[in-house]
């Protein structure tokens, strides 16, 4: 093999070389994506497949051969079934990606306030021990999911916010939706992640935040009903235990990833006192 690779070498033209580069980079990122969903242990199954009928092949063990390949045959049609929610997801990664010109229309003074909204509600509920589960729409539309919701279509307030997640609220138990600077909807059904490896503390409200962030592009911001402890799911991961400035940080991620990289963020005032219905102050 060593005598032929000079000759292999000198034969290669730049066609080649692109040709080559795409195909690794391809490969690079097909293993990256699915080492971080749990299509991993099925893409393990499926080389383990292909290595006994190679196997079988080579050893001329004819009838596992023949019964390999009609498994192979009949499993490409079951690999789109099986990995359907992966290639969604790997399809819609690429639609928004390089290709993708969509950008937030709101102002900045808007986005700062946006920002303050949310992260003041979320303080709100934390401090109170109220559950809430906010969807911050991206690039991939979430209408299919907020029709299944009470559509609101209103202006992003505070107030609303504490209301919808209020406990005598008939919508508390779902999800709201924002889009923009405007509440698109509430009382919303999430898909609930199958990742079996998730920790059996997660309640319903962490699971549906984790199946939205594989199912979609959204940040999902979760405030606990049962200890105040605020997570974020995104790209299918769950941070938990974040503070108030974790928030902000990540929300600014969120709203200007696509407006100048050199504009610096304006530092929210957490020093304002409010009192919550107990009569107890706390930061807002």
């Amino acid at each position: 093999m060593a005598q032929y690779l000079p000759s292999l070498i000198r034969g290669m033209g730049f066609s080649d070389v692109v040709d080559i580069l795409i195909v690794s980079y391809i490969i690079f990122k097909l293993l990256g994506f699915i080492q971080s969903t749990r299509a991993a242990q099925l893409a393990k199954g499926l080389g383990i497949v292909v290595a006994a009928y190679l196997a079988s092949d080579l050893f001329n063990f004819y009838t596992v051969n023949w019964l390999l390949s009609k498994v192979l045959s009949i499993g490409l049609i079951a690999l789109v079934v099986v990995f359907q929610p992966e290639l969604r997801r790997a399809l819609e990664y690429l639609g928004r990606g390089k290709f993708s010109t969509k950008g937030f229309s709101m102002e900045r003074e808007k986005i700062n306030g946006n920002i303050q909204t949310i992260v003041r509600a979320v303080e709100y509920f934390a401090a109170r021990k109220e559950g809430a589960l906010i969807v911050i729409e991206n690039d991939t539309a979430l209408q299919d999911i907020a029709e299944n919701g009470t559509l609101l279509d209103a202006q992003l307030t505070e107030p609303l916010l504490e209301n919808i997640f209020y406990k005598g609220s008939p919508l508390h138990d779902g999800a709201a939706i924002l889009r923009g600077d405007r509440i698109l909807a509430a009382g919303c059904v999430l898909p609930l992640t199958e990742n079996p490896n998730l920790s059996k503390d997660l309640g319903t409200r962490h699971r549906a935040g984790i199946g939205m962030s594989e199912n979609s592009d959204a940040t999902v911001l979760i405030v606990s009903e049962e200890t105040g402890i605020i997570s974020m799911a995104q790209n299918g991961k769950l941070s938990r235990f974040l503070d108030l400035k974790a928030v902000e940080k990540n929300l600014y991620g969120i709203y200007l990833k696509k407006t100048a990289p050199d504009t610096p963020p304006t530092v929210l005032a957490f020093g304002n006192r409010r009192k919550d219905a107990d009569g107890k102050e706390h930061n807002s």
